[in-house]
């Protein structure tokens, strides 16, 4: 599985022919779940729509990463995306500042920050309540003024969503590609102390250091609040290389996403990514408006995984149910090709992301369908896609819209 998904780019690019086709993705982050009295959040949902689509389509199950691989959202994205995750490693602090708009070179390493909640050294809350992005913007305000440098690197903050914000570390040089090997000093759980910014390699000593630095300041800094009185730090890392999505696939993309991460992600791959605010309703009334001038649209759905996170199995499920009322509307659109599923699964009980193969259906005039009763982990497992690696979601999407030609006489 891991050989072909990291040659599928390989083998596809020289069939790929152009069309007036249109193809949707909509990406229902951590969509796949676990039973809790007998049934999944899916299967929980209200979601006649989705049901009713599943009934018309081809449906399976997708595998982000490997079998027992539990992915971050970043390879989860990347292989629905078409790209090997094992090949194309991505640090979650590229793709937050990149979501934010912020000009990343190679002297820089990024950082995926959140404000927390610490107690005598242990951390009570990773996401301090996740206070409003009001708040958490004028407290990345009151670090970029009082620490905009440490030792020989500049620092660079930009505020993110509730909780998160990204920072830059600006270095004189380039930096070695290892340079950015630190441990996240989030341990992704409350109890637990935080852990220190560990260098990976010798060439991130120094990186190390200034992350320890920064963190004792920030901390000093606030101090003094109630919820974000600490951060933690994850995904170091600095900027690599991958080909471009319209080189890989001949398509002229779309990113409608609220979370800067998930504009990160399709920005890396040079993506069209417009920052937006906004409910789920607003994405999809901006895919209205912006339907005649692309030809592969990525649509994501945050909230779902965010309840997911959180344990909240009944929330979950009503974020899925939220979804399916306004599924109609951009089956108005006609797509020729509509792709529904996630990047990974967030199962409740679980409080996070897991291995769990993940929902897939896949809507076009060419497939069999007829086999799903409804878009549920359990109903998928019927289909015709079967259960396959997250990158063959990409070909599929392609020759469903006639856009590969016949490989070989």
């Amino acid at each position: 599985m891991i050989h072909a998904a990291i040659n599928m780019q390989e083998l596809i690019k020289p069939l790929i022919q152009q069309n007036n086709s249109k193809i949707v993705m909509i990406v229902l982050d951590g969509v796949g779940g676990l039973p809790v009295n007998g049934r999944t959040e899916l299967e929980t949902a209200d979601t006649p729509n989705l049901d009713a689509l599943a009934r018309q389509s081809a449906c399976g199950l997708h595998v982000p990463v490997a079998h027992g691989i539990t992915p971050g959202s970043g390879p989860g994205h990347l292989g629905i995306f078409g790209y090997s995750p094992i090949e194309c490693q991505i640090g979650r602090g590229i793709l937050e500042a990149l979501g934010l708009g912020l000009d990343v070179k190679k002297s820089d390493v990024a950082v995926r920050c959140n404000y927390g909640t610490i107690k005598g050294g242990i951390i009570t809350d990773r996401r301090a309540g996740r206070i409003p992005t009001e708040h958490s913007s004028r407290l990345t305000g009151i670090l970029q003024k009082e620490i905009s440098k440490i030792d020989d690197a500049d620092l660079i903050f930009a505020p993110g969503m509730e909780h998160r914000f990204a920072l830059l570390m600006r270095f004189p040089e380039n930096l070695a590609p290892d340079a950015a090997m630190i441990n996240d000093t989030d341990p992704q759980k409350e109890g637990k102390a935080p852990l220190p910014p560990t260098p990976l390699s010798k060439n991130a000593e120094k990186v190390s250091r200034i992350a320890e630095k920064l963190i004792a300041r920030a901390g000093e800094i606030l101090k003094h609040e109630e919820k974000a009185n600490f951060i933690l730090t994850r995904g170091f890392s600095n900027m690599p290389h991958i080909p471009t999505f319209h080189d890989a696939f001949g398509l002229n993309a779309l990113a409608i996403a609220t979370y800067p991460m998930y504009r990160g992600l399709a920005r890396l791959v040079e993506m069209k990514t417009p920052a937006l605010e906004g409910s789920v309703e607003e994405e999809i009334e901006f895919l209205k408006q912006k339907y005649g001038e692309h030809d592969f649209f990525f649509l994501h759905v945050k909230k779902i995984d965010s309840y997911g996170e959180d344990g909240n199995f009944t929330g979950k499920a009503e974020r899925i149910s939220e979804f399916d009322k306004l599924l109609p509307q951009i089956l108005e659109l006609k797509p020729d090709v509509l792709i529904i599923t996630g990047d990974h699964s967030t199962p409740a009980i679980m409080k996070g992301h897991s291995w769990h193969p993940v929902p897939v259906l896949l809507k076009s005039p060419y497939v069999i369908g007829g086999l799903c009763n409804a878009f549920s982990e359990r109903e998928c497992t019927k289909g015709e896609l079967g259960v396959s690696p997250a990158v063959n979601l990409m070909p599929l999407a392609l020759a469903h819209a006639g856009r590969l030609k016949k490989f070989g006489a």
